[in-house]
């Protein structure tokens, strides 16, 4: 009963008029020549009073797990019902996985393999369901969001397996799943974003990678300007960063490998076309940003864009933050133009390589 109470609290609070949602949210924070959101700062406003705003210490894992799934679901409500969705199970029921089909969509039709944010520590099917119904309505497409095993758990190198046996298992069972194997794209975000790039440049077959506020970096030395300015007090901070590391990455070594930190591929040329998007007011917003650009100094087709008002985690926020809403709409009209000019060709063919100025 708790739930629903708390989902009709908050789209009330998000209902009131802009000068008291200001009262709640409090000042306006200006940073880097940036104005955050204010519905944004209002919803950090709550979380920290609810007391979800800290990934907090290893042993309470089980709690933070259970606030997150909280926190998300609240957040996340209505559904989008009208997406048919489908539980499946792959390799032997080891990876779970849901599929979703908007009403009318025909065979053979395009595909997006999504993989949740959360650290490579948080998340599941659930917490990312309205975000993939958003991006199957709109994009006009399926979606298949693999639930790939979590840290501490089941570290790396678990998450990156998980993604490439799942991208693998979709294009062996195009036909059975109603899809067609040349327009497939894989999509994340944070986390899932790290996935998303890291199995596109180990399987060859997906035509085109979205991804939202990737971590793409494990060590920074010194570090990036982003992670200075927005390192605290914002959705994702460096503490975070270093507890969701400290539970991935085992062995020290490992920050070393490029499927750790695919910024330090050593071929970057083999990404298919890529659309990034980060956020203004984000801990890891210039990895990102140095990840586009180097991507399209290999040559890679990119559009990178940045929303300046936003900050980490704003794709699963879209019930409740319109410029977030916006934002995703933006990148499913980017997987709806990269698969309209799949069917003629090579996404992206032809165009100009170098990425977007950042949107203001």
């Amino acid at each position: 009963m708790l739930l629903p109470i708390t989902r009709i609290a908050l789209h009330s609070l998000f209902a009131l008029p802009a000068p008291l949602r200001r009262w709640i949210a409090g000042r306006p924070i200006h940073l880097d020549g940036q104005e955050l959101d204010l519905d944004t700062q209002l919803l950090m406003t709550i979380r920290r009073r609810l007391g979800a705003g800290s990934a907090g210490r290893e042993t309470d894992l089980a709690v933070v797990r259970r606030q997150y799934e909280l926190f998300t679901a609240a957040i996340n409500a209505p559904k989008i019902r009208s997406v048919q969705t489908q539980n499946l199970d792959i390799c032997d029921g080891s990876i779970h996985a849901r599929l979703y089909r908007p009403p009318g969509l025909a065979t053979d039709s395009p595909l997006l393999v999504y993989f949740h944010g959360g650290g490579f520590v948080l998340g599941d099917l659930d917490s990312h369901d309205h975000l993939c119904r958003l991006l199957a309505s709109h994009g006009g497409l399926a979606v298949l969001s693999v639930d790939y095993r979590l840290a501490p758990e089941h570290p790396f190198p678990a998450a990156v397996e998980d993604s490439t046996t799942a991208v693998e298992y979709v294009m062996a069972q195009a036909d059975a799943l109603g899809i067609d194997p040349n327009r497939i794209a894989l999509g994340g975000d944070s986390a899932g974003g790290n996935l998303a790039i890291v199995t596109a440049l180990q399987v060859k077959g997906p035509v085109f990678v979205l991804a939202f506020y990737p971590v793409v970096e494990a060590t920074t030395a010194p570090p990036l300007p982003s992670r200075t300015l927005f390192g605290s007090g914002l959705m994702l901070t460096e503490k975070d960063i270093a507890l969701f590391d400290s539970m991935y990455i085992r062995d020290t070594s490992q920050y070393a490998d490029w499927r750790v930190a695919p910024i330090h591929a050593p071929n970057l040329s083999d990404l298919p076309p890529l659309y990034l998007a980060t956020a203004g007011f984000d801990v890891v917003r210039d990895e990102g940003e140095l990840f586009a650009l180097r991507a399209a100094a290999a040559g890679v087709p990119v559009v990178q864009r940045r929303h300046e008002r936003l900050t980490h985690g704003f794709a699963n926020m879209t019930q409740l933050l319109p410029a977030a809403h916006d934002a995703v709409l933006e990148a499913a009209a980017a997987l709806r133009l990269a698969f309209t000019t799949t069917s003629t060709g090579r996404a992206g063919e032809g165009g100009d390589h170098r990425p977007s100025s950042p949107g203001r």
